[in-house]
């Protein structure tokens, strides 16, 4: 069976850091959502990013670049026996990515760039696609056809919440439904809905406290895929910490999951 086979009928999730930090972060990260993942039959796909190229500011720690990031997944790929996801920000990089990804993940400001979706569907690799926070979950079969133009029929889109007024997101669980009538695995992201945009001076904030209401919600639709950020100190987090899922804390949203399923 293929990834993408495992991936249309099984529970996972795709779980790491927003950013790649050290090594060792990354590797303990990657160690306990393997552990807690495997225990509650969920499949664990470790998501880290070389490059942020969307932080608020300018002054904002963006990753440790392409070639550094990519041999990092590549080791944690290997010592862990896990698949790997990450963003891709430029049509250049795909191809460079998808050598060492399963999957690559377009990110949500970027969902209708067509030349970005064509050359990340030629990889043949699974193509993760954000919804913008500007789009319904109907609109996003445009996203789907332009990776489907290329041949690869291997795309997922996932929900990050919808803009409701200034610094704000709300998830409105009927995106999942009709994305899911599209014919692909649809996934929860469970952090960056809880995220309030370029809230923090400079940086985006968040209420990760909603997180496994989100998370339990949907998963009581029959959404079968999910996305959290976590860490072991979200408060040290080079990116995205004020949404992030402490990394003592998987575990139990996996079981909160797993509890809601249908």
């Amino acid at each position: 069976m293929t990834l993408f086979d495992t991936l249309k009928n099984n529970l996972f999730i795709m779980a790491g850091p927003c950013v790649i930090e050290d090594k060792d972060i990354c590797f303990e990260i990657a160690e306990t959502c393997k552990k807690a993942s495997e225990e509650l039959g969920f499949t664990y796909i470790f998501k880290a990013s070389f490059d942020k190229a969307n932080r608020t500011s300018v002054n904002s720690y963006r990753g440790n670049g392409m070639e550094k990031g990519l041999e990092l997944l590549s080791e944690i790929k290997k010592e862990f026996n896990v698949p790997v996801i990450t963003d891709i920000h430029e049509s250049y990089q795909a191809d460079i990515a998808g050598q060492v990804c399963d999957i690559l993940q377009i990110p949500a400001f970027l969902c209708r760039q067509t030349d970005l979706l064509v050359a990340a569907g030629k990889t043949g690799a699974i193509i993760n696609i954000k919804k913008a926070q500007f789009l319904s979950g109907v609109d996003m079969k445009y996203p789907v056809e332009k990776v489907k133009s290329t041949g690869n029929e291997k795309v997922m889109l996932t929900e990050r919440g919808t803009m409701f007024g200034y610094g704000n997101l709300v998830v409105d669980y009927r995106n999942l439904v009709d994305m899911a009538k599209l014919g692909v695995p649809v996934v929860m992201d469970i952090t960056h809905s809880t995220q309030k945009p370029g809230a923090l001076e400079g940086k985006s904030g968040g209420n990760p406290e909603y997180a496994p209401y989100l998370a339990a919600a949907a998963s009581a639709i029959g959404v079968r895929g999910f996305f959290a950020e976590t860490h072991p100190n979200p408060e040290k987090a080079l990116s995205d910490g004020p949404n992030m899922v402490k990394l003592s804390e998987f575990k139990n949203l996996l079981e909160t999951i797993k509890k809601h399923a249908i």
